[in-house]
């Protein structure tokens, strides 16, 4: 089903990306022969890296098609209101035919010009610090180069001056820097190609989330633009814990968004431990790359340390943490090749509780005791 003229939409995504490329920062100032460089090496770093993340991982990316996509800060934004947009569609519809039932829903009230100002305020401030992005929700059009309408699902996109950027501030080298950011988006890449469910999990989950919306409730009427917020930060793993949505939302839509939150902690940290195991063998300065990398996650300016605390981004931080621990931990009990049960359905899918308790997970899926990641698997 499509949206159609008649049927408005709870976000001005034409004023969200407006407004994103009107309010980001410019990115580093580099010729056009440096530009045209820094994008082939991009993409060469991301196939080779698709080897490397084999190699640590156990895990065939090859055998899905995701492309990879070098973009700009305003290639990024447009790219995340049209993916945005799909993942929000089913709340609007089911608003929209609410409306049209019961008769008198305020929904023009609600302000998608202002929701599209707030949604283009949030890309703008990614849209300056993000390396790449693996996009699970995009699906090639008829109108996409080369491609049939259907034959790619998911897109892994690098965000060319914002590589160049990091790399110019923490004074490393870029031929290593480059390759290590690949290795991270690549992993995202690999874990969704070669994991074949796991895109409809997702979306089945933000699915239920919408289906569990309770739209007969004065206090929806007033906090829709909240509740759009919280679909997009659920579908990017941003929610954690407590928030201000709990008391409008159902225990259904709190269960929801913790296992939504409990899987990208999962999907971060396998992609930290992967870029982390890769050794001075591939990239000759890794140390010195992770080093100064993790104090650039710490050492934020007081305003952007509390941006991110708005906007949700240092529950993003914690999932990187939690993750990689999770993942580590793991790894150690029953070697990579007992973590790889990890993928096999939903159901071996770490909960929200075995994020923090590895062991755990281990008991459940594998039963008994953890094993040393030396034994026999």
């Amino acid at each position: 089903m499509t949206m159609s003229d008649a049927e408005p939409e709870l976000v001005d995504w034409d004023l969200a990306d407006r407004t994103a490329k009107r309010l980001m920062s410019s990115g580093p100032s580099v010729t056009e022969s440096e530009a045209r460089r820094v994008v082939s090496e991009l993409r060469g770093f991301a196939a080779d890296a698709e080897g490397h993340v084999r190699e640590v991982t156990g895990l065939d990316g090859s055998v899905g098609t995701a492309p990879v996509v070098i973009v700009d800060r305003g290639g990024w934004v447009a790219a995340n209101t049209q993916s945005l947009r799909s993942v929000i569609a089913p709340l609007s519809r089911k608003i929209h035919q609410n409306r049209q039932e019961r008769g008198g829903w305020p929904f023009d009230q609600v302000g998608p010009k202002a929701t599209g100002m707030e949604t283009g305020a949030f890309l703008a401030f990614v849209a300056s610090r993000v390396l790449g992005q693996f996009d699970p929700f995009w699906v090639a059009s008829g109108d996409d180069a080369g491609t049939s309408a259907g034959e790619h699902r998911g897109r892994l996109l690098l965000v060319a001056p914002n590589v160049v950027q990091v790399e110019q501030e923490l004074a490393v080298v870029p031929r290593d820097f480059r390759l290590w950011v690949c290795l991270h988006e690549e992993t995202h890449r690999v874990q969704f190609t070669a994991v074949p469910w796991l895109r409809e999990h997702l979306a089945s989950e933000i699915e239920q989330f919408v289906d569990a919306t309770q739209l007969d409730s004065g206090i929806l009427a007033a906090n829709v633009r909240d509740i759009v917020r919280a679909l997009i930060e659920a579908a990017r793993g941003e929610r954690n814990g407590v928030n201000i949505l709990d008391v409008i939302q159902s225990p259904e839509q709190r269960a929801i968004v913790k296992r939504v939150t409990a899987l990208m902690s999962l999907l971060e940290g396998h992609a930290d431990v992967v870029m982390d195991q890769v050794g001075p063998q591939i990239i000759p300065t890794v140390e010195t790359i992770r080093r100064r990398f993790q104090r650039r996650r710490r050492g934020s300016s007081g305003f952007d340390r509390a941006a991110r605390k708005v906007l949700g981004l240092e529950a993003k931080m914690r999932q990187y943490r939690d993750g990689a621990k999770f993942v580590d931990e793991v790894v150690q009990q029953v070697g990579m090749a007992g973590f790889n049960r990890v993928w096999e359905s939903p159901e071996t899918l770490p909960t929200p509780d075995e994020i923090g308790d590895s062991a755990a997970w281990v008991r459940r899926v594998h039963g008994g005791r953890s094993r040393g990641a030396g034994e026999p698997q």
